[in-house]
């Protein structure tokens, strides 16, 4: 007896290989012969091992949920301690902002201060980039009866862009900060020292000739100055950032790759180009 049992043992072994490649060809002549079978066969097979995989995945998905919620918890935490510092830091704020509020009341009727009139502006949609006598310019669609005028200053939603130099009957051009050729009078909040920004045709313009003993410093920000009058003063600009050799550069506020609408204002400064040269006087000899 044992030595038929380890015969057939034997033969078996010797059968299993053939038999399973003979099943997978069978298999394979079968989805040739007819696809339609094999997939029936395959999504029943499916069918009848997605319940069971559905009842797997319950546990597991409950786990991970667990899981979650208790990240989820945790992060809560941290953000509610971390709006609750923020919110003493606004109260303080708000209350040192109504303080200066109220002394800054104070000194204007003290002084007896006019204020200035809100300036009059001009919504332009920018239809293209570069091109004419500049790197770095945009041109916009003004319409037939536009009010655009040289000189006037372009700002976004977030702050200085350029100023208009260049105006047709149905378009106008905008010579960015970050032309080389754009010169722009700015001044420090932190020290209140000027300085001249400088274009050059990269993302972030130079600032040159501060006063001595004031260097810009990183983080500082950087609005438009009054001076030679080409300028109001006040609009916002950007901030410093310190290049590896210490030179300072502007991060602007106003997102010159991604400008759409352009807001052009009118601040009637004194200094601004004329829009239009003036009439040739007659020659009193009569020369032409």
């Amino acid at each position: 007896m044992i030595r038929i049992s380890i015969q057939l043992r034997q033969s078996l072994a010797r059968l299993t290989l053939p038999v399973l490649i003979a099943a997978a060809f069978g298999t394979m002549l079968l989805g040739k012969a007819d696809v339609v079978v094999v997939e029936r066969a395959r999504m029943g097979l499916a069918d009848a091992l997605a319940p069971i995989w559905s009842a797997l995945q319950r546990p597991v998905a409950a786990a991970r949920a667990a899981v979650r919620d208790l990240s989820d918890l945790a992060e809560l935490r941290q953000e509610n301690a971390r709006l609750r510092e923020e919110n003493a830091r606004l109260l303080g704020w708000q209350n040192l902002a109504r303080t200066l509020e109220a002394e800054n009341a104070l000194l204007r009727r003290q002084v007896a201060f006019v204020p200035e009139g809100s300036p009059g502006f001009t919504t332009a949609r920018v239809v293209a980039d570069g091109g004419g006598t500049y790197a770095r310019a945009v041109l916009l669609s003004a319409g037939p009866h536009h009010l655009v005028r040289k000189g006037q200053v372009a700002l976004d939603d977030r702050g200085l862009v350029g100023r208009v130099t260049e105006v047709g009957s149905r378009s106008a051009r905008v010579l960015l900060v970050t032309d080389m050729n754009s010169r722009i009078p700015v001044m420090l909040e932190g020290n209140r020292a000027r300085a001249i920004m400088v274009g050059n045709n990269g993302s972030r313009p130079r600032l040159l000739h501060w006063p001595p003993g004031t260097p810009p410093q990183e983080g500082d920000r950087v609005v438009t100055s009054a001076e030679a009058n080409a300028f109001p003063t006040g609009l916002p600009i950007g901030v410093v950032r310190l290049t590896g050799t210490g030179a300072p550069e502007v991060e602007l506020f106003a997102r010159l790759d991604r400008l759409e609408m352009l807001r052009l204002f009118d601040y009637a400064v004194n200094g601004l180009p004329s829009p239009d040269p003036p009439p040739a006087r007659p020659d009193p000899r009569g020369k032409k």
